[in-house]
């Protein structure tokens, strides 16, 4: 009944989001009208008139904008944990996820447009629109919010849980909902195997039974929710226990703590409908992951397309100043060590691999990479290359194929890998990239370990925002030719 209501919650608000943003198409239509005006920017395509009647008329003829942005934005915010438990969440962090669910939505709207070169769409009414809805849905969550706390205060909607276990990470649990008393969440007693503690009360909770007496329990009392807060060394008292409450058609939840992971985060999964715990050291989500492929895939093929003519220069550049190949492969270590041929502009002298052990004395980097800065091996062209970063332009073909990605740590040679120590390695759990903090921190001013700590603090803070400000300073690094050897 409580999961029914739950269910039920969270459509009635997709219901208001969903209207939430469809307002806001209209709104904004008026908007961009009043600062054109106010600009004096020349009247908008396909708005005859500052009445609903032109805003209607302006809506049947960007129809695809409010067919495709609603459901996108409604499903990102789902896939972003916005609606789940979203009586436990802080207004803060709602504005956040609906903040950068907004940024992944507008920017597919401004892909799209872009792409099917849409020139009479206004990108003002876009960006006017985008922000017009965010505040319309943080009023909206605003609203809600409150509704579920009045609601909560009246009595309604309440949660009744029964707490088994009372030691000290029952009593931090215990803490948690009472510190939250807008959760809806109520406490109706409490469960231990201890028979000293029968009648006893924690934090003014009473202990109401054992863990044998949890169908007597349920029987006599309203109860929602069964939480187990129990020792490892319990597992196997509470098997028959979970077995009633699946027999009252109760929600049983075991609290997981096998494990004390020190750098993974604990994640329930299935597998064949098997129960797994996942120890994950990635915050990546698989949307994220899906959404950085598909930016992916449209940024290096546009910027393929774009640049083709510097392709050509360099290509010319390559064959007048030297001779050899013009494109240089080589062996790199991809996502958990799976093996690529990387492709770059060549930009040293053939057989420049075979001279590298005669200079190694000379390497200006400590650990396993080799970095020099006046190398000999280097030609004048490519030197001029590298210091705009135009020998990396290839691998946009390696990000178009999958071997890459935009942003990510950079992909090493497999003799570098063998020389990592253990938790360099971890570097490897991402999808290497065409740059990445290091890239846009001073690259070869920073020495190795400093390197692979910039590498796992990416991994460790991954969002698409962050990637989205990589991409940025990235274009200055490569104006300026900032950090190159």
């Amino acid at each position: 009944m409580v999961r029914e209501k739950e269910r039920l919650i969270i459509r009635l608000m997709k219901i208001t989001d969903a209207f939430v943003i469809a307002v806001s198409f209209i709104a904004a239509y008026f908007i961009t009208i009043s600062i054109r005006e106010y600009l004096d920017l020349g009247p908008l395509a396909f708005a005859p008139s500052s009445s609903l009647e032109g805003a209607i008329f302006f809506l049947q003829n960007h129809l695809w904008l409010v067919l495709i942005t609603i459901p996108v934005w409604i499903k990102l915010m789902s896939l972003d944990g916005i609606y789940q438990d979203f009586r436990t969440k802080k207004y803060i962090e709602i504005l956040w996820r609906v903040f950068r669910t907004g940024i992944v939505s507008v920017l597919f709207l401004g892909s799209g447009v872009f792409l099917l070169k849409m020139t009479l769409t206004s990108r003002l009414y876009v960006a006017v629109f985008a922000f017009t809805a965010f505040l319309g849905l943080s009023f909206d969550k605003a609203v809600w919010i409150l509704g579920l706390d009045y609601s909560f205060r009246q009595g309604h909607n309440l949660v009744n849980i029964l707490i088994v276990g009372t030691g000290k990470r029952a009593q931090e649990f215990i803490e948690v909902v009472k510190d939250h008393s807008n959760w809806g969440l109520k406490i109706v007693g409490l469960v231990d195997d201890d028979p000293k503690l029968l009648g006893k009360k924690i934090f003014e909770y009473e202990v109401i039974g054992r863990i044998r007496d949890i169908p007597r329990i349920l029987r006599e009392n309203v109860i929602d929710r069964v939480i187990f807060v129990v020792p490892r060394m319990w597992l196997n008292r509470i098997e028959e226990a979970i077995h009633s409450c699946e027999m009252e058609g109760v929600v049983a939840a075991v609290t997981v703590d096998l494990y004390k992971p020190r750098l993974g985060q604990l994640r329930q999964s299935n597998f064949a409908d098997i129960p797994l715990i996942i120890f994950q050291t990635s915050t990546a989500k698989e949307w994220q992951l899906f959404i950085k492929r598909l930016l992916d895939i449209v940024i290096s093929f546009v910027l393929l397309i774009l640049l083709s003519p510097i392709f050509l220069i360099a290509i010319a550049g390559i064959k007048l100043t030297s001779k050899g190949t013009i494109f240089f492969r080589q062996t790199r270590c991809g996502m958990n060590g799976r093996k690529f041929t990387l492709y770059k502009f060549r930009s040293m002298h053939m057989g420049a691999e075979m001279r590298k052990r005669e200079l190694e004395r000379q390497n200006e980097m400590n650990g396993p990479v080799f970095k020099m800065k006046r190398d000999p091996r280097v030609t004048s062209f490519g030197r001029f290359m590298r210091r705009f970063s135009i020998d990396e332009l290839p691998q946009l073909w390696n990000v178009l194929k999958g071997d890459m990605s935009l942003v990510g740590p950079r992909p090493p040679i497999p003799v570098e890998v063998d020389m990592y120590e253990t938790w360099q390695r971890r570097r490897l759990s991402m999808k290497p990239g065409l740059t990445c903090i290091w890239q846009v921190s001073g690259r070869n001013r920073i020495d190795f370990e400093k390197w692979m700590e910039m590498d796992l603090q990416y991994i460790d803070n991954f969002s698409l925002w962050l990637d989205i400000k990589i991409l940025i300073k990235t274009i200055f690094v490569v104006i300026t030719g900032y950090g190159a050897a």
